[in-house]
């Protein structure tokens, strides 16, 4: 899926109230994101909320060097989101699954 210097951006979607946005939010940053920046080819972090209907639609993208580095997080299934416990208790709903892309240009 990646071309040789290609990065791969790996997203995944929830929902929850806003005060589970909130918390979500505080989960990431605090407990996730320390995790994610000690493994080798994680490149960063996108938090994206948007409100719908009085409740927060959370899309995450995180973005690796290639998919041979998301197998150190995402073992054994690449497809399969890695949703914490912690995270699932403040969210409503979100995907069991995640979709990959290849990110063919960045500004």
């Amino acid at each position: 899926m990646s071309e040789a210097g290609a990065s791969v951006m790996r997203q995944w979607r929830a929902r929850a109230t806003p005060e589970g946005a909130l918390a979500y939010r505080a989960h990431l940053s605090g407990s996730v994101l320390p995790q994610l920046q000690a493994l080798a080819g994680f490149r960063g972090v996108a938090l994206l909320n948007r409100l719908v209907a009085g409740e927060v639609e959370i899309t995450v993208q995180t973005r690796w060097a290639s998919m041979a580095a998301i197998e150190a997080f995402a073992q054994p299934d690449l497809e399969a989101a890695v949703v914490e416990p912690a995270a699932a208790a403040v969210l409503l709903d979100y995907d069991d699954v995640v979709t990959h892309h290849q990110v063919i240009l960045e500004g």
